[in-house]
């Protein structure tokens, strides 16, 4: 039975090497569940060749995705489809992050590390004579 293209020229055996990217984003564990990924399209943080997708756009091998998840931005090209949960260890195989983004990744996580490295937070609460002491201090800016 021969398959008849559809009016994009596209035939089903290329509909089926396709993905939804939510259902990518979850398979490939950049987030927890799909209700977090598709929020994450729908709020922008995931863009695919530049553009700000729906949640039901088709991924494909080859697609360039940049996703922000927290603090971290992932550049990534996609290696393979899934739409199902698997392994970390497979999950790291649909996906090949850019050299320039992991190496903005680490750097970002050293600043963060380094701006906590001195805090100490306090074991309990401030007795009588540091609150009037904080609130002194806090006096100094009203004057």
């Amino acid at each position: 039975m021969a398959h008849i293209p559809s009016p994009d020229g596209s035939t089903p055996a290329d509909d089926a090497a396709t993905v939804r990217l939510d259902l990518w984003l979850w398979a490939a564990r950049f987030f927890k569940t799909r209700g977090l990924a598709r929020q994450a399209i729908e709020n922008g943080k995931i863009e695919v060749g530049g553009q700000r997708p729906k949640p039901s756009r088709s991924v494909r091998v080859g697609d360039a995705l940049r996703v922000a998840r927290g603090e971290e931005l992932f550049d990534v090209r996609v290696l393979g489809l899934s739409d199902t949960r698997g392994p970390a260890a497979v999950a790291r195989t649909l996906y090949e992050e850019s050299e320039d983004s992991r190496a903005a990744r680490e750097q970002a996580r050293a600043l963060r590390v380094a701006a906590h490295a001195g805090y100490r937070a306090p074991e309990g609460k401030p007795d009588k004579r540091a609150r009037r002491l904080i609130r002194a201090l806090g006096d100094i800016d009203a004057t």
